[in-house]
């Protein structure tokens, strides 16, 4: 018995010795915690961010480029970030995100002493301990999670400090904006803006509970839980479904609107903002080189360095409407489409395709241009290649993607040499379309191309081709403002030949028409609108080449190149699309030049404003002469080539059923326009003007031999047309753009007859006249 008590008082003492033993590792534990949290306060492990770094964390800012109705149109970026305010985060995300990963994120300090504890005594499996604070703290200033143990827990405890010290320098609301700023949700989305917009289409104040939701589940790793990836489709879904759990444990849901929400399938709206992506690639491309210059030539204060485009958050307001963007891209593709199917079928059995009338030589020399200024050339070059091994590269088969119209996502995988892709290539019709406001010159939109990613030279204002019957307005507006002439003056329309040695000819000049009639007498109204180019030849010969020039080169168009010669009446000089929709913009503004607008202003990431536009503007034609030449054009939308925008009397012919897209538009309203063809059809143009809307479209190919056999397809009336015509409609129909229908204004005093019938009674009072003089002479 006696050793039985002995035994239990020696079986005490060792508790005892135990219970001691315990403590002091606590204790010693504990201290050692502190004595680390001191050391790594101190910096002993590494400095620790002072609080100016903490006031200005570094973070690298997309450049945004933002339309005039207050769309993005895209960013300019190495970090695709674009920060967002607390005012402009919808409730349903701060609630989601709060229940989900920091519960008592509004009490503490930035460390959680209970979900500290818990996590230590669990081991973490029922929960972390890492609040939003440290969160932030680790995206803003742990690079790279250790996977050292030790230097882990240092890593930690930095987080821990830095955390305080962000929670006693910014407001609970600031802490949540900056995480929500900072955080990658992959896919180029960097900070919940950029996310909303790419995987949802939307702005973050429009999110919902569930897409919010589906974000706050994403911050757990959004890799493993993307709901883009189609392997993580099915754990996003589930993750997803867990926040709801969460919010209805904190108060922020119903048990009603959790079930309800939980059978809802996770909807994306998956936009992607990489440089070839989303709207206006081609516009974004050209004002990208233009924000170059411009930043090479300004300082930003902070830095002392030039603006960077791609970090330093800058936000450029552009002239672009998003919806008139939409409704150009959509106008452009859906005609383009067509056009090629028919184009492709008429090459079947074109043995040079798509080639015509050029020899295999001048092939060979057009592909090998081509394979000089491609990609590939110039980055083998940059390696340090050899020619001789670059052009044996080309004859190489090779995998690739290419663009294919009929391809789901117009582009395909396939194998062949980078020599053949080019031949492929060069098939492909191209386009160029661009709207612009005249009384601003603002312009509304802008397509470059058919595919930025594929083909990235911009015909709106790189491509310089021939304006064919486009450029008759400019003879006609010459004739009018130096010799009073009306649309109804009638000339004969037989053929006509300036001689060699007049106006610069070195033999006789003859032009003929496609149609081959002659004999008739017209109007001048009517031989615009039937493009009659032998009584642009007597209007020519009339007021002369260099006076045509010079009004050219007021409107904008240059004219360096131009030879002042009588071929120019029909179009013979190169110019860009962008050019013409600006010279055109005079006639509609009442003989005023706006040079076309793009950029309005530019904001720092503060909202400092470090550029605003002046307008370049100049009275460069008499407004008579401007309205005169309006109701010249008039002409060709109602009785001309350009009539197929009025009626649907010919739906049923197979041009118009399957080339001629969006036939009927059935337009009622005044339209001015001129459309223009080039020799062989190698370049289709239409230009058309509303009263506050100029708008013109090209196509043609790469190469001018690329191109229809016949005028039926080749024309601009069945290659441009079209696209004005699909782009009108839809503009029209959303009536918050405001577009006019009505008429052009007319100056007052006008001088000149524009009305046929009027001008035809003011001729026979004048012979009547005439008739009385002879009499009374006799």
């Amino acid at each position: 018995m006696a050793a039985t008590k002995a035994q239990i008082a020696q079986k005490k003492q060792e508790t005892k010795k135990n219970v001691n033993l315990f403590w002091k590792l606590i204790f010693v534990g504990i201290g050692m915690l502190i004595l680390l949290f001191l050391l790594t306060a101190w910096g002993v492990f590494g400095s620790l961010p002072d609080h100016t770094i903490l006031e200005n964390p570094q973070s690298e800012l997309a450049t945004e480029i933002v339309t005039a109705d207050g769309k993005t149109l895209g960013t300019f970026y190495t970090d695709n970030r674009k920060p967002v305010k607390y005012e402009d985060l919808p409730q349903n995300l701060i609630d989601a995100l709060v229940s989900t990963e920091d519960e008592r994120f509004w009490d503490h300090s930035g460390i959680d002493g209970y979900g500290t504890a818990r996590a230590v005594a669990f081991l973490g499996s029922k929960g972390g301990a890492s609040t939003i604070t440290q969160q932030l703290a680790k995206l803003y200033f742990t690079e790279q999670r250790s996977s050292n143990p030790i230097e882990r827990v240092i890593q930690k405890l930095r987080e821990w400090i830095i955390a305080t010290r962000l929670e006693k320098q910014y407001t609970k609301e600031e802490i949540i904006t900056q995480y929500l700023n900072q955080f990658d949700f992959l896919k180029q989305a960097i900070g919940i803006r950029s996310a909303a917009n790419i995987y949802f289409g939307k702005e973050p104040d429009s999110l919902t509970v569930e897409e919010s939701a589906v974000f706050v589940a994403m911050l757990k790793n959004p890799r493993q839980f993307n709901p883009h990836r189609e392997v993580s489709k099915e754990k996003s879904l589930g993750r997803r479904n867990q926040v709801f759990v969460q919010m209805v444990r904190n108060g922020k849901m119903t048990e009603a609107m959790k079930d309800s929400l939980r059978e809802q399938p996770i909807k994306l709206n998956f936009s992607p903002e990489g440089h070839n992506d989303g709207m206006g690639t081609y516009f974004r491309e050209y004002l990208r080189e233009w924000l170059k210059d411009w930043a090479a030539n300004n300082t930003n204060p902070e830095t002392g360095k030039n603006y960077n485009l791609y970090n330093d958050g800058l936000k450029i307001n552009v002239t672009i409407d998003s919806r008139m963007q939409e409704y150009a891209e959509k106008a452009t593709v859906a005609h383009m489409a067509n056009l090629q199917k028919e184009f492709d079928s008429q090459n079947e059995k074109l043995k040079t395709a798509p080639f015509r009338d050029i020899t295999d030589k001048q092939i060979e020399t057009s592909i090998n241009r081509a394979i000089k200024v491609s990609e590939r050339w110039q980055g083998m070059k940059r390696e340090g290649k050899s020619e001789d091994a670059i052009l044996a590269s080309f004859d190489k088969e090779t995998e690739m993607t290419v663009f294919d119209w009929q391809a789901p996502g117009r582009e395909r995988d396939t194998i062949m040499t980078p020599r053949d892709s080019i031949y492929y290539y060069k098939k492909f019709l191209q386009a160029g379309m661009m709207s612009m406001e005249p009384q601003t010159g603002h312009v509304k939109a802008w397509v470059g191309g058919i595919n930025h990613k594929h083909f990235k030279f911009d015909h709106v204002k790189k491509g310089v081709r021939q304006a064919g019957s486009t450029f008759k307005p400019f003879l006609y507006a010459t004739a009018i403002d130096l010799l009073k002439y009306s649309p109804c003056k009638e000339m004969p329309d037989g053929e006509y030949t300036i001689p060699a040695g007049k106006h610069g000819n070195t033999k006789d000049w003859t032009p003929s028409d496609a149609s081959g009639e002659y004999g008739n007498i017209m109007s001048l109204k009517k031989a615009l609108s039937k493009s009659k180019n032998t009584i642009s030849a007597r209007l020519m010969d009339e007021v002369g080449p260099q006076p045509v020039i010079d009004l050219a080169g007021r409107l904008g168009l240059n004219t360096k190149d131009m030879a002042p010669v009588p071929s120019l009446a029909l179009g013979t000089a190169d110019v860009s699309l962008f050019e013409m929709v600006g010279a055109y913009g005079v006639f509609a503004n009442e003989g005023i030049y706006n040079a076309p607008v793009l950029v309005t202003s530019i904001q720092d990431k503060n909202g400092t404003v470090l550029f605003q536009y002046v307008p370049e503007t100049r009275d460069v034609m008499n407004p008579e002469t401007a309205y005169v030449t309006l109701k010249l054009m008039e002409g060709v939308t109602t009785e001309g080539s350009g009539s197929r925008l009025r009626g649907k009397w010919r739906a049923s012919q197979y041009l118009y059923k399957n080339v001629i897209t969006g036939y009927p538009y059935e337009f009622k309203n005044p339209i001015a326009g001129k459309t223009g063809t080039t020799q062989n059809n190698s370049d289709g143009w239409f230009m058309g003007i509303v009263p506050n809307l100029v708008s013109g479209v090209w196509v043609g190919g790469e190469d001018r031999s690329v191109h229809f056999p016949t005028t039926k397809y080749g024309q601009g009336a069945s290659m441009a047309l079209p696209i004005w015509g699909s782009y009108m409609k839809a503009v029209y129909a959303d009536e918050n753009l405001e577009i006019s229908t009505g008429n052009f204004n007319k100056p007052n005093n006008l001088s000149i007859i524009v009305d046929c019938d009027d001008y035809k009674e003011s001729s026979n009072e004048l012979e009547d006249e005439d008739d009385d003089g002879d009499e009374l002479g006799m």
